[in-house]
């Protein structure tokens, strides 16, 4: 027993040499009582237990009475988790989708392993090394698991490709594969720049200087940056993007809880966009690192706010790693905006479901349809620094213009057929017959843009398909109001597939009410 005492407390030593801990292991410790239960249950107890899950099992037990964001992940899950956020992984650089049960490639990443040996976009990858993965329903991780790799390593892949015979042979180098977190950035207006950012990782403040900096170069005096659905992520991150335009020394953020001291975040001066009009959009899943961004630009009146009242989240968590690469994320702090407001929503601890039933709340309390609905505690109230307008904090970010959501533009049926995948699937297939003429026929975007209309016969196909699923609009009304919301998605998929994701937002933002909104608030 005392080397099983003496092992947690050199777990501990390791552990709180990161965390700063400090611990207390005399008699009455609630620490040592606790590995004393652990260490009983695993020799005493009257069936076999698995001592890691054991474990594990307590530290979410203990975690799940605190805060809802205080969380214990795996080391498989801390992978999955942050990989989204490094900036890079070792792979062959191929997008990708599974059309039925076989990989086709959407396109090789510009500069990456696979373009560099000749993969194109549409090959089907059907052996690697040795083991065929189409046709025999393989889980899609484990082919994702099969081609990814340590840089430097090689794999063997057979490929099938149209007009070709049998099968071509590669051998693939991996390599070091960029995660972009820009989604889109162009010209939406004369002028007026828009840049989308999908998360805040290790590149992401990279990725939007250098989108700052291209558009600038076309003539960009006006910005709207796009936070819909940003999740967040990193805080450095969130900082660097919103110094990109903000004046030396204002203050972004600021952090505090009850044993890390105030710490304060500043512009550090020279941002691409200190001047120009700036429109920020938010919706209910804006959270953390977006919510920082948008509180400070509307803290300082630097920029306008577009959308619906962000998801709020206003905690920092600091992550604790442990040496088999699992990790607690732990609270640690509150952060505010420079006006002093914490902009994390009531929670109660222990409580997660009723915490993660918030938005769904929302929705049925209609405050994604109408701001009347919205609520803010009278206690909360707070003023921006320059214009001394009214904010609310405890609750999200309110934005300046709300924008509802329009739950009437999409038809129940059209969003069957999206939630079946049946509008993507089917536009897939669609591409795969006729990408060297949709190539051939337009050769650059904007003739695609201008000119390109959804073929009847993809409409028919996903009728058809929608029909197999059991899936029919239940009358003539609902499929006239569904088809042009399925012909935009359809125009925006293949300009994806053709091009790139950047190409998507051109053409499904000329439908988004939060982005058309932003343009008339711009433009004025």
């Amino acid at each position: 027993m005392k080397k099983g005492i003496l092992s947690l407390f050199l777990l501990f030593m390791s552990i709180s040499a990161i965390a700063q801990l400090r611990l207390n292991f005399g008699k009455d410790s609630p620490s040592r009582k606790l590995q004393i239960a652990e260490m009983a249950i695993n020799k005493f107890y009257v069936d076999s237990v698995n001592e890691q899950k054991l474990v594990e099992d307590a530290i979410q037990g203990m975690l799940e009475k605190l805060d809802p964001h205080s969380s214990y992940s795996t080391a498989k899950e801390t992978k999955s988790m942050n990989e989204p956020l490094q900036g890079n992984f070792d792979g062959i650089g191929v997008q990708f989708n599974m059309i039925e049960d076989t990989l086709v490639v959407i396109q090789p990443v510009v500069g990456g392993p696979s373009e560099k040996v000749g993969i194109l976009a549409g090959d089907r990858i059907v052996v690697v090394n040795d083991t065929a993965i189409a046709g025999v329903k393989m889980d899609r991780s484990e082919i994702m698991r099969r081609l990814r790799g340590p840089k430097g390593t090689k794999v063997n892949l057979k490929i099938v490709r149209r007009g070709a015979s049998g099968h071509l042979s590669f051998v693939v180098t991996r390599d070091k594969i960029p995660l972009k977190t820009v989604d889109a950035f162009y010209m939406i207006r004369p002028g007026v720049g828009y840049i989308r950012l999908s998360s805040f990782g290790l590149t992401s403040a990279k990725e939007v200087l250098e989108a700052l900096t291209s558009l600038q170069k076309q003539g960009m005096n006006s910005l709207i940056f796009d936070l819909q659905e940003n999740g967040g992520g990193f805080l450095h991150a969130a900082v660097e993007i919103a110094g990109q335009f903000l004046p030396k020394d204002d203050l972004i953020v600021y952090t505090k809880g009850r044993v890390a001291p105030r710490e304060d975040y500043k512009a550090l001066g020279g941002g691409k966009m200190e001047k120009g009009k700036l429109v920020i959009l938010v919706d209910e899943l804006s959270a953390s690192a977006s919510e920082i961004v948008t509180g400070a630009i509307q803290d300082h009146d630097r920029g306008i706010v577009v959308g619906r009242r962000s998801f709020g989240k206003g905690l920092v968590q600091r992550p604790i790693n442990f040496e088999d690469g699992s990790m607690i994320r732990l609270t640690i702090a509150h952060y505010y905006t420079p006006s002093g407001r914490c902009i994390q929503k009531p929670y109660r601890k222990g409580d997660l479901k009723d915490y993660e039933m918030d938005l769904d709340k929302r929705y049925k309390h209609g405050e994604l349809v109408n701001k009347d609905s919205i609520h803010f505690d009278e206690t909360q109230k707070f003023y921006t620094l320059k214009k001394h307008r009214l904010v609310y904090g405890g609750g999200g970010i309110m934005p300046d213009f709300f924008v509802p959501l329009d739950t009437a533009k999409y038809s129940k049926y059209y969003r069957q057929l999206v939630l079946k995948g049946l509008v993507i699937n089917t536009s897939l297939k669609y591409i795969d017959v006729h990408r060297k003429s949709l190539k051939a026929s337009y050769r650059d975007f904007s003739t695609y843009q201008r000119s390109f209309k959804i073929p009847q016969e993809l409409i028919d196909n996903i009728i058809k398909e929608g029909e197999k699923a059991g899936i029919k609009a239940k009358d003539d009304k609902e499929m006239v109001k569904s088809l042009p919301v399925l012909k935009l998605q359809l125009k925006a998929l293949i300009a994806r597939d053709i091009w790139d994701m950047n190409r998507y937002y051109q053409i499904i933002n000329e439908d988004n009410d939060v982005v058309k909104k932003a343009i008339e608030v711009i433009t004025k």
